[in-house]
């Protein structure tokens, strides 16, 4: 049996020795070699190939001793079936434009986060590498909030997810807002989760409406405060109250969601029960007799005709 596989070996090598290998053909191949220059495949042929670094990858941040390690299988293609020192030369770059797409598809499918590093700037937006593919990332969808100055972005790193990937058009657009948006729900919801119904909060006025003010929290957090809920008395507007960029004091009546309702009037309404429930001084009381009335502000009454 041993020898029966030995032989089938043997043959396999003696057909690979006897192949041709055209341009245009895209082989499976091990890295045998690395210099600043090149990488050394071993082709199962009479001859090694040579990968440049040129055609290593498009992306000009690609380390080639750094990004390729020796006993690596990669995919290149044949651009020179024989140069003139005899050696197949190989492009990494072209079997990938070939291959990756698919891969890009899937990514899409599956939501793939990746971390990419800004290249370049230009007037949409800023561009970078996946996949040894030049992406696209528009300028409305970098941040949370539409970004002017792109040129501060080269040189960072991003996550980003694609949201469009055409192969025929070589098109490949990624969005970071995205990430930023997903992050900045749960970090809402987080900071909405330290909060109780009944907690006191102290804000600025942020913005008004008709039906009522907006109040920053703090952690960048704004409660609504509905007209009916700043005062005791009917007004027709909150100015007739309070001002714009005012710092009040407000009650959380109701946490629903990311909505949080707050209320100026619970806290007059606080006042005024503490101010009913004021325990007036012994000395100051008057007898329980209606017909008698023996407290101080009585005697001082005494004698003084109305």
């Amino acid at each position: 049996m041993a020898q029966e596989e030995t032989m089938k070996d043997f043959e396999k090598e003696l057909d690979h020795s006897f192949q041709i290998l055209k341009e245009g053909d895209i082989l499976d191949v091990m890295i045998i070699g690395i210099s600043e220059t090149e990488a050394t495949v071993d082709l199962n042929y009479y001859t090694e190939g040579i990968i440049p670094l040129a055609e290593c990858s498009n992306d000009p941040a690609f380390s080639i001793k750094n990004d390729l390690n020796i006993g690596d299988t990669v995919k290149a293609m044949v651009i020179d079936s024989e140069n003139a020192s005899g050696n197949v030369i190989l492009s990494m770059r072209e079997a990938n434009d070939i291959f990756v797409w698919d891969e890009l598809k899937e990514d899409f499918k599956d939501g793939t986060v990746f971390r990419i590093k800004i290249t370049e700037a230009v007037p949409a937006g800023i561009t970078g590498y996946v996949k040894g593919i030049r992406a696209f990332i528009p300028a409305s969808q970098i941040a949370l909030e539409y970004v002017e100055d792109t040129e501060s972005y080269v040189g960072m790193t991003l996550e980003a997810v694609i949201i469009t990937v055409e192969p025929k058009e070589k098109k490949l657009v990624l969005s970071a807002k995205m990430i930023a948006r997903e992050r900045a729900v749960v970090e809402k919801t987080q900071k909405i989760g330290r909060l109780n119904e009944g907690d006191i909060v102290e804000g600025k006025i942020e913005r008004m409406e008709s039906y009522g003010i907006f109040i920053g929290i703090g952690e960048g957090l704004t409660g609504l405060c509905h007209i009916s809920q700043i005062t005791n008395r009917f007004i027709k507007s909150p100015k007739e109250i309070v001002k714009l960029g005012e710092n009040v004091k407000a009650k959380i009546l109701k946490i629903e969601g990311d909505r949080i309702s707050l209320s100026m009037k619970a806290l007059l309404e606080d006042t005024e029960e503490s101010d009913s429930s004021y325990e007036v001084p012994e000395e100051y009381r008057g007898s329980t007799d209606e017909n008698h009335d023996e407290s101080p502000f009585a005697k001082l009454l005494q004698g003084i005709k109305l």
